[in-house]
């Protein structure tokens, strides 16, 4: 569970693209959201996005993408937009760990940010410098534990990766960094 403590609302412009979006519902709508936007506005980390990535949408049904995805009308507005993000891989019970951001803000939206082990453990399959950066953050502002990080890798989601090796080097490589300081 999170420590620190968490936003109670989410600020403009992300506030007012999302109001607009809920405004369009006719039945609520729930985001289960990943990626920097979650590291920033709801883990805290000082750095800049210019989408809200989300890994599933409940209904599935909402086009959400031809609604605020980049390049609409509402995202030329905003000038941020709504990104599915279908191609990280996630720990197999993310689901039962989803944490609700800033709760009652929307009227149909719901938007919901993975535990931070979980966040940290979508972004190794790509592994790039910002991603480090984030988990780094992540580990240490939330004080986390290098071995409940590890036993949800090995459980929940290393049976789903290819490459093996490969994620395994890149997961020791992290903690390295996150025990270095």
């Amino acid at each position: 569970m999170p420590v620190s403590p968490k936003p109670q609302s989410l600020p403009s412009p992300w506030k007012d693209l999302l109001e607009e979006i809920d405004n369009l519902l006719k039945e609520p709508l729930e985001l289960h959201c990943v990626g920097g936007f979650v590291v920033c506005y709801f883990y805290g980390f000082p750095r800049s996005t210019g989408d809200i990535d989300f890994y599933t949408a409940i209904p599935a049904n909402t086009n959400l993408i031809d609604i605020a995805g980049e390049g609409t009308p509402l995202a030329k507005k905003h000038k941020v937009w709504l990104h599915r993000a279908n191609v990280m891989s996630l720990p197999e019970d993310y689901e039962t760990r989803l944490i609700e951001m800033f709760p009652g803000q929307f009227k149909n939206i719901k938007l919901f940010a993975l535990d931070p082990y979980d966040l940290i453990l979508s972004k190794l399959e790509r592994n790039e410098g910002y991603d480090r950066d984030d988990a780094d953050y992540l580990f240490k502002t939330e004080k986390l534990e290098v071995q409940v990080l590890r036993d949800r890798y090995e459980k929940e989601l290393r049976p789903y990766l290819g490459r093996e090796d490969w994620h395994n080097s890149t997961l020791k490589m992290w903690v390295d960094i996150f025990e270095a300081n």
